[in-house]
């Protein structure tokens, strides 16, 4: 195609071929022209509604000023910095509750027994140290809450290694023999050492403690262990001697009725027998004593509520 055209004065005549080749090169170079200056518009005029009116600026493009970033990262410090202090409150409340844990088994462990209990908790490597809580406004937000799970998890894991450790400990001690071998109100009418024997009037060791309750009062093990005796002794009467741990035997004499047999288990407060009048006995009564390692102690050593002895039979 061929465009002409002749001046008036001149009677010059101008001739403009159009070839396929120009047309495309015209489109492009427009179509390029138009792109560019819908890209400069669509920067420019973000950028005007960011200052202008970062509301709109969100509706169009899910974009926010640095001040709002800031803004939303300073929100999510202060709930991470509340949560953080939440943390370390129950950590220092367990603390506490650890160290009352401790009295209570210093005092419920009996006296002789001391020393192996504090040797067990140096075994467990020391008391547990909190864990501490930071923050560190420099750093980003997102290395700030993967510090934050990190100090959350070691929480976790030491609360649960303490919960472990306490559950030992309460075993251990509810393991012992230092429960009440009386299942019903009772007496206690002749306690351990030296006494008037009641049959011959001469000074006798009496190895026990004697509770007087009426005949067929439940007798229970003071502790889980092995039956090792149930039998009829000359002295003794009906007879029950129970084994547990750290080598310590029960011995429940004088009964009426024996209700275990010899390598059954019993657990703490579990019934065993009837409290009787049979073999060297004057009267109705539980004679209870405790041995460990063949040795006889005193069973208000082991006792965690200890009676009082009220009369001397």
């Amino acid at each position: 195609m061929q465009l002409m055209w002749v001046s008036g004065p001149t009677a010059s005549v101008r001739t403009i071929s159009i070839t396929s080749q120009k047309v495309l090169v015209a489109v492009c170079a427009s179509a390029f022209v138009l792109v560019a200056f819908g890209v400069l518009l669509h920067f420019v005029g973000f950028r005007i509604a960011i200052e202008m009116s970062p509301g709109l600026a969100r509706s169009l493009g899910g974009v926010t000023t640095e001040a709002e970033q800031q803004k939303v990262e300073a929100v999510y410090r202060e709930r991470l910095d509340n949560l953080r202090q939440t943390l370390n409150t129950t950590v220092q409340e367990i603390r506490q509750l650890e160290t009352l844990k401790n009295r209570f088994m210093e005092v419920a462990t009996p006296t002789n027994l001391r020393d192996k209990y504090n040797k067990k908790d140096d075994a467990k490597g020391g008391p547990w140290v909190a864990p501490r809580f930071q923050s560190a406004p420099s750093r980003d937000l997102s290395q700030d809450f993967a510090s934050a799970m990190d100090e959350f998890s070691q929480t976790q894991v030491a609360v649960k290694n303490l919960t472990q450790n306490w559950s030992a400990q309460l075993s251990w001690l509810h393991a012992l023999p230092t429960g009440i071998p009386m299942g019903k109100d009772f007496r206690v009418t002749s306690g351990f050492g030296i006494r008037n024997d009641p049959f011959t009037g001469q000074l006798a060791m009496h190895e026990g403690l004697d509770f007087v309750s009426e005949v067929g009062s439940p007798i229970v093990a003071t502790a889980a262990g092995t039956v090792t005796r149930s039998a009829w002794d000359a002295s003794y009467g009906n007879v029950v001697e129970v084994s547990h741990i750290e080598g310590f035997t029960t011995r429940y004499a004088h009964l009426n009725k024996r209700m275990v047999e010899v390598g059954q288990k019993v657990q703490r407060g579990e019934t065993i027998a009837q409290l009787g009048n049979t073999g060297r006995s004057t009267g109705p009564h539980l004679h209870y004593e405790v041995m460990r390692n063949d040795r006889v102690l005193n069973p208000t050593q082991m006792l965690l509520q200890t009676a009082t002895v009220t009369s001397a039979q």
